[in-house]
């Protein structure tokens, strides 16, 4: 197949007609790997196990160390590939019982791993074409079929690589996931199958009606011939029972995840019986994707398995089911459907670890998701958690849920402010742990207290303390990043920037790419003169998430001070391209024209940031500036004084306001400005002397 300038998106009713046109444009020029997308196929992932297991044996022979450095990526959603590159290391959570994990990962996490898959696979390209070999070209099949993570995974991977060397194809019978559909409205050709030019074969299945519905059951039910179709909704229920039921013990024995996750759990829940095997079946998969935190898989399965059981007789699990398919709403941002489930539970059940649950849950999502944030309503109700956890009959139980509610109310007494209170309730948790527990028993949820613990410290300013705190927990845990930047922070506080990129450069050696991550240690980099590390640090985060505002901020700020006023303006336009009213952005283009002495241009980029946030300090001190440089001073002092109210007594913003009210003939209040700025540290003191001179 070619590989021209763009990406491919083709569009057709039928796969067979997607394929032979696909088979018409190739010249042998360049390696071409199929992978096809069903859902029922292999749930989360479904397609990309196909590219990997492809191109991974010959690049761990061939390019070793890349496959090395993208280890962590590549397994964490399939495991299974550590038969070709051996596995990855664990970590507390990865190693602990089920029934003890109080550290869960969501959607972010997973397209922090695609991101991270997504990068081998770019550099596996640009190296094979430097050695002289065939381009590569994926084609993605039945990617309107796709499960949520492979279609932001083929969004990621088509936005980010260059079809001269990793063309994407995207082959499709109906629309695609909004992200997919907005990249390759960008990124790709877009051709159809239905038309004549396609010569289309028309269908023909001479099968009898009893071979049409086994072969639509053998393909999992993703057959989209018409004929099998129809067999298959004709035919007689017991039949379709028992051929469920023999593709499930057919596929079932030395499965791996993927192939349990979407054909095992389909098969069973259509077999004949759905309640048993199918639950048990959607039970497995559940566990592997809460663990792994395939978020949309896991509402998937959660209300899958809540309709094959009853939530009388097997309440346990229908709680399971509800609760993590309720936080995994959480994380796709579905917070009114998350409540509903929480709810649901409270109307079922009138038992009090039901309640505590449920009232944890709902405190969560009032003082960490919900807009605005309701801290007061979530102390109501993370009280009533806490409470009736001390009420549990079991004194295990009483312990151990005491300890978690006391840790959720912490957090949300430190989201009131009240550092001291939270930090009473951890170390009471901690204390209480330690005296009852064994060493090695929930080994997982107290390295979570002594986190909040470290956190809670930090905040408060006692930052040796802290910083021991996270040594401590990076030795218990040494492969969760999250540790690392923090202590990173701490070190930055201390002016220590060596031992801050340490930990950041051993986080990125270790994790999958956060965005975050990387723009923390390109601010480092920049405190210490590495403005080409900083540099490489923000053209990653921009390449992985160009939407991300403060990087694509700092970086054109960088530039700006740099000289490179034309970068640093293609850098703000190509920001607002994604988000046009984002006032920082707008804020920055107007402080860029004002760079050039352009107060007119300025100017409406700068009213339009303060009609997104009348209290932006930046943008109120440019349009200032603007203000002053075309005369009019009167109205500069106006936009000063809001700033002065916003950010409190600054030394530049009252030399600012002191020479605008100079320029209105008003001395005494300039005096006063300029005075006032002497006094703080950080002034100009040689122009806020010249300045007073000026008014006398």
């Amino acid at each position: 197949m070619p590989s021209p300038q763009r990406h491919l998106r083709l569009r057709g009713g039928r796969r067979a007609d997607r394929q032979r046109h696909l088979a018409a444009l190739r010249d042998g020029d360049a390696h071409v790997i199929t992978a096809f997308c069903h859902h029922r196929l292999h749930g989360p992932y479904t397609g990309v196990d196909t590219i990997l297991r492809e191109v991974l044996p010959d690049a761990q022979r061939q390019r070793p160390e890349l496959v090395a450095r993208h280890q962590v990526e590549l397994l964490y959603g399939i495991p299974e590939l550590a038969a070709l590159i051996g596995p990855a290391p664990a970590t507390l959570a990865s190693a602990g019982p089920f029934a003890q994990r109080t550290r869960f990962y969501g959607a972010q996490m997973i397209r922090c791993m695609s991101q991270g898959v997504v990068t081998f696979l770019i550099e596996l390209a640009r190296s094979r074409s430097a050695a002289g070999e065939a381009p590569l070209c994926l084609v993605f099949e039945d990617v309107h079929a796709a499960e949520p993570t492979t279609s932001e995974f083929v969004a990621l991977l088509a936005r980010r690589c260059d079809p001269a060397t990793l063309r994407v194809v995207v082959s499709t019978a109906d629309d695609v996931a909004p992200e997919l559909a907005e990249v390759l409205d960008r990124v790709a050709d877009d051709e159809s199958c239905d038309d004549e030019s396609c010569d289309a074969e028309p269908e023909q299945d001479d099968r009898s009606h009893e071979e049409l519905v086994a072969a639509y059951v053998r393909s999992d039910g993703t057959s989209d011939s018409q004929a099998k179709i129809d067999a298959y909704r004709a035919a007689d229920p017991v039949v379709l029972q028992r051929l469920h039921d023999e593709r499930a013990d057919e596929l079932e024995p030395g499965a791996d995840w993927g192939t349990l996750i979407g054909a095992v759990t389909y098969h069973r829940e259509r077999g004949a019986d759905p309640h048993g095997r199918g639950r048990d079946a959607l039970d497995r998969a559940f566990q592997f994707c809460v663990e792994t935190g395939f978020s949309a898989a896991v509402v998937d399965l959660g209300l899958r398995g809540r309709a094959v059981i009853d939530p009388v007789r097997e309440r346990k699990l229908f709680l399971r089911f509800t609760q993590h398919a309720a936080s995994a709403l959480v994380a796709l941002d579905r917070l009114r459907e998350s409540l509903e489930l929480y709810l649901d539970l409270r109307a079922r059940y009138a038992d009090a670890k039901v309640h505590m649950t449920a009232s944890y849950s709902i405190a969560m999502l009032h003082t960490r998701f919900f807009v605005p944030r309701d801290h007061e309503a979530a102390v109501g109700w993370q009280n009533n958690a806490y409470t009736l956890a001390s009420l549990l009959p079991d004194p295990d139980e009483r312990r151990t849920y005491s300890v978690f509610q006391a840790n959720g109310l912490a957090l949300v007494e430190m989201h009131r402010g009240n550092l001291a209170r939270a930090l009473e309730l951890v170390d009471g948790g901690i204390a209480r742990l330690d005296e009852e527990l064994g060493d090695q028993e929930w080994v997982l949820h107290r390295s979570q207290l002594f986190y909040n613990r470290a956190r809670l410290h930090a905040a408060l300013g006692r930052a040796d303390e802290a910083y021991a705190e996270f040594t401590e927990l990076i030795e218990l845990d040494p492969l969760y990043t999250d540790y690392l930047s923090e202590r990173a922070k701490i070190s930055r506080k201390r002016g220590d920037l060596q031992a801050a990129l340490a930990d950041y450069d051993r986080a990125v050696q270790i994790g999958p790419p956060f965005p975050e991550l990387y723009y923390n240690r390109g601010t480092a980099r920049l405190a210490v003169d590495d403005v080409d590390g900083a540099f490489e640090d923000f053209a990653y985060v921009l390449e992985m998430e160009p939407g991300d505002v403060d990087t694509r901020l700092t970086r054109a700020e960088l530039l700006l001070a740099s000289g490179d006023v034309t970068a640093a303006h293609a850098d703000v336009v190509a920001g607002l391209q994604l988000a046009p009213d984002e006032p920082r952005l707008l804020a920055m283009l107007g402080t860029i024209e004002l760079e050039q002495d352009q107060p007119e241009q300025a100017l409406p980029h700068l009213d339009a940031a303060l009609a997104g946030d009348p209290r932006y300090p930046a943008a109120l001190v440019n349009r200032a500036v603007a203000h002053f440089r075309l005369g009019n001073a009167a109205t500069a002092v106006d936009d000063l004084t809001v700033a002065l109210d916003v950010v409190g007594a600054d030394p530049d913003v009252l030399l600012n306001r002191g020479m605008a009210y100079l320029a209105c003939a008003k001395a005494e209040l300039a005096v006063r400005d300029f005075d006032a700025a002497l006094a703080l540290p950080g002034a100009d003191v040689d122009e806020l002397r010249h300045q007073l001179e000026l008014c006398r």
